[in-house]
Parts: structure tokens; C-alpha cells; sequence
């Protein structure tokens, strides 16, 4: 399935599987992001034709964001040679959005649900523990239920750390709006069927990606530490050799 080197890998299983760098975002001093180091996803629930893609990518660990009653609902497919790490960041509340009555109330849900990231210590602990083993080496993958907000959130740092501009940080997080069809559908299917189809429109702010989320993660960094770089040091705990390694594992030895 990676006939070319530009050939984009996709999973018709886990549909928000790809490559964290794209097909080699540039970074704002000229180089690029190296390809075939990290990969995100959604849930690992795959076909025998998708494992069989991923047991071929030689992954070295897979991280999982999601809590444990994600966990027991769908385990993850097990990937040979891959050592399977739990980091329990608490996503999108199922029972607030049970209670949601309109879609205000959704987007300010899903706005505190990335101010959490930031906010909540027992997130940072855990967020800052996956981006020390991804800092190992590659290649590893991680992913949440989606794939969009835990993991959506995890692959806006790494780009950044690896010198990406923010449009195209932004870009790469709406592209799981395109990506998802298949997932999404299934959703809100599961939502017609329990709660009925006007339940739908409601929902629909906490099935997408969008900026104000991620903006809003970001006004919530600002507030707390200034900037990203004092996040991660001081509020994911990683030093500066934990942040040089990711940087080194992300960028390509020479620009492109």
C-alpha cells in the first residue's frame, strides 16, 4: 500500500489513521517533517487487510489516550512487535453530552473539554508521559476514540515542536473532517437509534474538529503559561533533551 514515497497511507478500518507529517509539511526554517516516525488514529478496530498494513509499519508501541471504559467497549486489534501503553486522558463526557439540548451548549462543552488539556493536572501528567516515549524513536502510533480531540491536540505539539507554522498546524487538525465519513456516520447512527434523529443536529459540534476548540486550548495555554514551549516544560514536566529528541525524530536530517 506505499508503493511511492508520496503515496499517502490510509486504513479504510480506522479511517483517521495517517502519517503525522503529512506528506512532509514544511517547517518555518525550510525543512520538513519526517515521515514514517509517528502516526495517529482513531480507535484500533481493523479489518485483517488494515492489520495486517500495520503489523507492516514495524511500530514499535502503541499509545492509547482513551479511558478504560473506552478501552473495554473496543480494545485495540494487537499489533505484532508493538508494546501497547495506556495514557488515560479523559475525553468529550458521555453524560454531559446525554444532557446536551442544543448545539451553544455543545460547542462550549467541547471548548472546556480542550481547556482541560491544559487546566486539569491529572491530563498534563499523562499527556506529558506519551510525549516522553514517543520521544524514544520511532516509529510509534498513537490515538483516542476519534482521533480527533486527545489525539488531534498530541499531534498539534509535535508539529509545532518540529517548527511547523500554526495555518498549517490548523489545516492538518480540520483534516479529520474530511477524513472521518465512514466513523461519523456510524455515530450518528448509533445516536438516531437511541435518542432519534433530531438528537443529531445537536450532537453534530462534538463529532467534528474545529478551530475554536483548538484556539481554545491555546487561549488556555496563553493564560496558564505564556506560551507552548513553557506547556510542555513546565506543564507537561519535559526537559529540554525530551524536547530536543521529539525535534530531532520529526525533522528530516537535511531541508528538502
Amino acid at each position: 500500500m506505499t508503493s511511492s514515497s508520496d503515496e499517502i497511507l490510509r486504513l479504510a478500518s480506522a479511517d483517521n489513521f495517517r502519517d503525522v507529517a503529512g506528506a512532509g509539511y514544511a517547517t518555518h526554517d525550510g525543512g520538513r517533517v519526517r515521515r514514517g516516525v509517528f502516526f495517529r488514529s482513531n480507535e484500533l478496530r481493523l479489518n485483517e487487510s488494515d492489520h495486517d498494513t500495520l503489523a507492516g509499519l514495524g511500530l514499535r508501541a502503541v499509545l492509547d489516550l482513551r479511558s478504560k471504559p473506552e478501552i473495554e467497549r473496543h480494545p485495540d486489534a494487537a499489533v505484532p512487535g508493538a508494546t501497547w501503553h495506556n495514557f488515560d486522558v479523559s475525553g468529550i463526557p458521555m453524560e454531559q453530552v446525554a444532557a446536551l439540548r442544543d448545539r451553544r451548549s455543545a460547542v462550549e462543552l467541547m471548548d472546556r473539554v480542550y481547556r482541560s488539556f491544559v487546566d486539569s493536572e491529572a491530563a498534563r501528567v499523562e499527556f506529558g508521559g506519551l510525549l516522553r516515549q514517543l520521544a524514544t524513536g520511532g516509529p510509534q502510533l498513537f490515538h483516542c476514540t476519534a482521533g480527533k480531540d486527545r489525539t488531534g491536540w498530541v499531534a498539534a505539539l509535535l508539529l509545532h515542536i518540529a517548527g511547523v507554522d500554526d495555518p498549517t498546524i490548523e489545516s492538518d487538525y480540520l483534516l479529520t473532517n474530511a477524513l472521518t465519513g465512514s466513523s461519523r456516520a456510524r455515530v450518528e447512527a448509533e445516536i438516531v437509534t437511541v435518542l432519534g434523529g433530531d438528537h443529531v443536529s445537536v450532537f453534530e459540534p462534538t463529532l467534528v474538529a474545529d478551530i475554536e476548540y483548538l484556539r481554545s486550548g491555546y487561549d488556555a495555554v496563553q493564560a496558564r503559561y505564556g506560551d507552548r514551549a513553557a506547556y510542555l516544560r513546565e506543564g507537561l514536566g519535559l526537559d529540554d533533551d525530551v524536547v530536543t529528541a521529539l525535534r530531532d525524530l520529526l525533522r528530516e536530517d537535511e531541508p528538502a
